[in-house]
């Protein structure tokens, strides 16, 4: 009787034992684990300068480019392919991300204007919700220089566009000056690393690290330098459209067969290229006196690219401390670039306009959870949709300030209602009136450029059919109802946002105004 009981009792507790188990399986969790509230996740966001949205390995637009942590990312993490910012210009862009805002409505619409006192950055909000905030690098905002600003506990920044070696940094309110050919990639990565490493495991951190490469006057590691020297080049086949008999190119590319197959090719308009494309061709951004004709293309080409190389390093020296750090399971990277930059598409050189490559930057994420193995998000993402993003991730109800949305559940392969089109906005600057005043929108395939107070054509591209922008449809009578349709949704967005007023700023200051050679 005694044995028979026994066997019951095993009985029960093993059915017990297996129900548990089952709860468990079914559930994902167990009653202890559900009470524990989520613990907040870490953020590092990677800031690169001027880095286009293709120049990456994986992307197979420069063969030989190797980019192997970011590689890494795309295929463990997700690729944002359609990825843009608002501004393709360093302040404005800098400052979208850092508010969740507009241009016309953080009112940093240049290099030179101030800082609104009453801007609210997002890591002052991750600040209150207990999180340990840092800051490395560039800033470039409101010629605030080098000083510390509100939203970070550790602050580590130069002046203006700094130096790439032997840099002086403000660490905290007090300025360090490095030697030895201290490169400046190397140093912000190390002192991040180290940073993070000072970090208390009951803290959740939000790390920024804002890099100088691959801003002009590109200057490689020691390490890196003539490494893609002699590599073939791949020029853009726009590169010639707006070549006269008086170009003068630089390098290798007067001996492409593209000055030819243009004269040739139909799928040109080389009648509605924009007056301002061809004028801006032998200036200061124009592929035939380029930096008042200090540099070849050719260099400048294989310089952008081995300068790269310490960037891509750096990311994988960050996801190395991580793991080492056991935080690889609660930590967030971003890697993104402020703008783009052309490589002699349209004959010219850096940013500002609207077109693919100045437009569209790198945005890569990682995060435990968030893998799309291997398959690129297609979604438009804008530079002001990092801030809602970093917010939620640590919790944070987004303030009815930002005018970004969070892309999170698109990370979490979600279903939610998201935005079809992409704004952009640039306003003319007296330091370098070669590119005008540029407001656009771009939906699906389709985008609409318009020049305000400029005697010059407009610019309507499919996509679809011209990845290249070689096309200039905006005459064609069948695309009449659709253009029509677009500059509507583009004048909507400004009246509705408040951008209906050119926010004009009085500048008095000069390229070279910190001392640098390269500035902008």
């Amino acid at each position: 009787m005694q044995n028979q009981k026994k066997k019951n009792s095993s009985r029960k507790a093993i059915l017990i034992a297996v129900f548990s188990i089952a709860v468990t399986l079914a559930f994902g969790f167990d009653r202890e684990q559900d009470t524990k509230p989520p613990k907040p996740m870490n953020v590092i966001f990677i800031l690169t300068d001027d880095h286009r949205f293709d120049f990456m390995g994986f992307t197979g637009k420069v063969p030989w480019l190797e980019t192997p942590a970011m590689d890494q990312l795309a295929k463990q993490g997700v690729w944002v392919r359609n990825a843009t910012v608002t501004t393709a210009l360093c302040s404005p862009s800098r400052a979208s991300i850092l508010t969740g805002q507009y241009a016309h409505t953080h009112k940093v619409v240049d290099n030179f204007s101030p800082l609104p006192d009453n801007l609210n950055f997002f890591p002052e909000y991750l600040q209150k919700a207990g999180y340990r905030t840092a800051f490395f690098g560039k800033w470039h905002m409101g010629h605030a220089g080098d000083d510390p600003q509100k939203g970070f506990n550790h602050w580590e920044s130069f002046r203006g566009q700094g130096v790439y070696y032997n840099p002086l940094l403000n660490i905290n309110g007090q300025r360090v000056q490095y030697k030895d050919s201290t490169y400046i990639t190397d140093l912000l990565t190390e002192h991040a690393t180290t940073w993070m490493s000072q970090q208390p495991k009951n803290k959740p951190f939000f790390m920024y690290v804002s890099h100088k490469g691959v801003h002009d006057e590109f200057m490689p590691a020691p390490r890196h330098r003539n490494k893609y020297h002699g590599k073939p080049i791949n020029y853009p086949s726009t590169i010639n459209l707006t070549a006269t008999e008086k170009s003068k190119l630089h390098g290798d590319v007067c001996k492409s067969p593209i000055a030819a197959m243009v004269k040739n090719d139909t799928n040109y308009n080389v009648k509605d290229i924009p007056q301002w494309v061809w004028a801006q061709r032998n200036s200061w951004h124009g592929v035939d006196f380029m930096y008042d004709g200090r540099v070849q293309f050719d260099d400048f080409y294989y310089r952008y690219c081995e300068t790269l190389l310490a960037i891509d390093e750096s990311i994988a020296s960050i996801r190395k401390s991580v793991e080492e750090l056991g935080i690889a399971e609660n930590t967030m990277i971003i890697y993104m670039g402020d703008n783009g930059f052309l490589m002699g598409e349209h004959g010219l050189i850096d940013k500002r306009n609207m077109y693919e490559e100045s437009q569209k930057v790198p945005l890569l994420v990682y995060a435990p959870g968030m893998s799309h193995n291997g398959k690129p998000l297609e979604q438009i993402i804008q530079g002001i949709d990092i801030a809602p993003t970093v917010l939620e991730v640590a919790g944070i109800t987004k303030p009815a300030n930002i005018q970004g949305q969070s892309f999170l559940p698109l990370l979490q392969d979600k279903q939610v209602n998201w935005r079809n089109k992409a704004f952009y906005e640039y306003y003319w600057e007296f330091s370098y009136p070669q590119t005008p005043t540029t407001l656009g929108v771009r939906e699906g395939a389709h985008k609409f450029i318009f020049y305000p107070g400029l005697w010059d054509v407009s610019e309507f591209y499919d996509l679809s059919t011209d990845p290249e922008e070689k096309k200039n449809l905006y005459r064609h009578p069948a695309w009449q109802p659709e253009i029509a349709r677009m500059r509507n949704e583009l004048w909507k967005w400004l009246q509705e946002t408040g951008g209906l007023q050119i926010p004009l700023k009085p500048i008095t200051e000069k390229r070279g105004d910190y001392g640098t050679k390269g500035l902008y």
